[in-house]
């Protein structure tokens, strides 16, 4: 304690007695420049000496290293230094396993090198050698980490430019060596599994915080299988002397001034920064899982709150969301598991937006269940039995009907005559969402276990009342078929576009990108749906193997509607072989710049490599 109130007097005696004689002097403004530059260096460096002693976290020293690091660059431009501490921050990660972040942060040193034959003299660990040397070193360790890290496209981005290096210097040896290396990154996207981290949001309020925390907020990316109670109770070891809050809400100025510390922690959800790869059809989950977690610059949190009357009935009609959107200075992941947040916008929803919003996700899940398990993605049918039985459980117990009750009825289209399209869009993710649900029982029933049975039986049933209580009878009755087909054969309405019948001779080969490609334009919505109610729903459709074989497949006593419906559906489809696919390549125009932005970690989201213009339809 006493070592602490000495650092605190230091600092007031330098700040003021200093400070208050440069003032008086003729060179006062740079005086006061270099002077509050002294002082903020002189913050972190005691920060660090006090998060390196012995017994501290690792998350301490991490985050001490990264702000010291980030000082020595932006403030004060010593290159020596700034290397120093890259490498000092890389063996902490390297300690804490965190391979993903130990890439990351040796790739900044690498960004300082070029491909030349400059020789370079001894430093830290390396030996004097050309500058093209230690490139190349460095760009093996950087994929070796990302590789340990399961962070294999960024892996593949490197790859591919050490080969171009390799190839002018004609030294086919180690090209053949580095494309089999990224032919082995393709293998394990495909093969591997992946699993999504958890993102939190942590504010540090109180003055006890070292100063790169106090009253500050930032977002975590959270360790393998780490869910929110896992993490508060890490972060409350790191701080033993820590007050955990327990309500979301913004803190007041009396705990900004606290003498302790107070942290506030809840889930938020990424965004990610291009929704067309995630949005895609045809692209397997395994490539998808990269995008939805990495690179994201943006995380939004969501506090329901009833406004006005509470209607004790149906509680959706007063149910509003406050939804609070926070942007980061960096992406993550990056050079550091958390990083601070720059931008705060909080925005409310309205009790039929939430609704509407609620349906587009649910669907959206029960699409890509569909799909994995028609293409045999899922070791056990289990997710998909669960996801219908809660959707159709959840509808025939008052879900769909509260929502009638709530925005369908005159009163509130009265009252609310600017929600019209509104209304519209619920209604038709209401009948899609009963159209999906009739697809999914139908390969729900070819891949469940006998002892599922029942369950599956009263599921059908359920779905009967669901369809009767959307006053449904049966779909190709209740609207014209529809062109678009859903991935693996399930069913996708088309939204503003006009519905017409197509025939196997319709079917073209769409040019797909690269998954690397994470392109920023042409950003399409895979609910979009019609907005006439008249194309409300479409026709199922089905593109492998397995989707033929559920529509073909004998129906039993339980679901003899279902299956006769779909087998007797006239527009089955099958999608082309995957080599009828477009292969895109890399535009050498713009490869060197998009490739440096999707492994930058510092000021702009990742994107990879431009694709080609599309080939014509074959």
């Amino acid at each position: 304690m006493s070592e602490g109130r000495g650092d605190e007097t230091y600092r007031e005696l330098f700040n003021s007695i200093l400070l208050k004689k440069i003032e008086r002097e003729t060179w006062r403004e740079s005086g006061v420049s270099l002077i509050a530059t002294v002082t903020r260096l002189m913050e972190r460096l005691l920060d660090y000496r006090d998060c390196m002693k012995i017994g501290e976290v690792d998350g301490k020293k991490i985050g001490c290293t990264v702000s010291l690091l980030n000082f020595y660059k932006t403030e004060l431009n010593k290159e020596e230094m700034y290397i120093r501490y890259i490498h000092k921050l890389y063996d902490l990660h390297m300690k804490a396993q965190n391979y993903t972040e130990a890439a990351y942060t040796l790739l900044l040193y690498d960004e300082l090198l070029e491909w030349s034959d400059r020789p370079l003299r001894e430093f830290l660990n390396y030996p004097m050698q050309t500058e093209w040397q230690r490139k190349e070193y460095l760009h093996m360790t950087i994929i070796q980490n990302f590789d340990r890290g399961k962070c294999w496209e960024n892996g593949i981005i490197l790859c591919r430019k050490l080969a171009e290096q390799y190839e002018n210097y004609y030294d086919y040896r180690n090209l053949s060596k580095m494309r089999m290396m990224e032919a082995s990154l393709y293998d394990k996207i495909m093969d591997q599994q992946r699993l999504e981290p958890e993102f939190f949001r942590v504010g540090f309020y109180g003055k006890k915080f070292p100063f790169f925390l106090r009253n500050k907020e930032f977002v975590c990316r959270g360790h393998d299988y780490e869910r929110l109670e896992a993490f508060q109770q890490r972060m409350l070891t790191e701080f033993p002397h820590a007050i955990a809050m327990q309500h979301a809400n913004q803190p007041d100025e009396t705990i900004f001034q606290a003498e302790a510390q107070y942290l506030q922690i809840y889930a938020v959800t990424p965004i990610p920064e291009s929704q067309e790869v995630l949005q895609r059809e045809g692209i397997p989950d395994n490539i998808k899982s990269f995008y939805k977690v990495n690179h994201i610059w943006r995380f939004r949190y969501d506090r329901p709150f009833h406004k006005g009357t509470k209607d004790k009935e149906n509680e959706f009609k007063s149910l509003w969301v406050e939804r609070t959107a926070l942007t980061l200075v960096q992406s993550l992941p990056g050079i550091s598991r958390w990083f601070e947040v720059e931008k705060r916008e909080v925005v409310e929803m309205s009790p039929l937006e939430n609704a509407i919003e609620v349906l587009e996700n649910k669907n959206q899940q029960l699409r890509t269940l569909i799909s994995q398990c028609q293409t045999r993605q899922m070791q056990n049918i289990n997710p998909l039995t669960m996801c219908l039985n809660g959707v159709i459980d959840a509808a025939v117990n008052g879900g769909v009907s509260r929502y009638q009750e709530a925005f369908f009825v005159k009163e509130y289209i009265f009252n609310h005559p600017e929600d019209g399209d509104k209304i519209s869009r619920l209604r038709e993710l209401m009948l899609e969402q009963a159209q999906i649900l009739e697809f999914g029982l139908a390969v729900h029933e070819k891949f469940v276990p006998q002892d599922m049975r029942p369950l599956h039986k009263k599921m059908v049933d359920q779905f009967f009342v669901l369809k009767s209580s959307l006053g449904i009878q049966d779909f190709s009755a209740c609207v014209p078929p529809s062109p678009v087909s859903f991935p693996n054969g399930s069913p996708c309405i088309p939204r503003n576009s006009a519905p017409a019948i197509m025939g196997p001779e319709a079917v073209r080969v769409v040019p797909r990108r690269s998954p690397l490609s994470y392109p920023a334009v042409n950003r399409y919505s895979s609910s979009s749906l019609s907005s006439q109610a008249s194309a409300e729903v479409s026709n199922l459709t089905g593109q492998s193997e397995s989707s033929d074989e559920v529509f073909h497949m004998q129906p039993s006593p339980s679901t003899s509607s279902l299956s006769s419906t779909h087998s007797a559906s006239p527009n089955v489809t099958s999608s082309a072989p995957s080599s009828a696919r477009a292969s895109p390549l890399l535009s050498d125009k713009h490869k060197h710049s998009r490739e440096n932005a999707c492994l930058s970690p510092r000021e702009r989201p990742c994107s990879a490599i431009f694709p080609i213009p599309a080939e014509p339809p074959q």
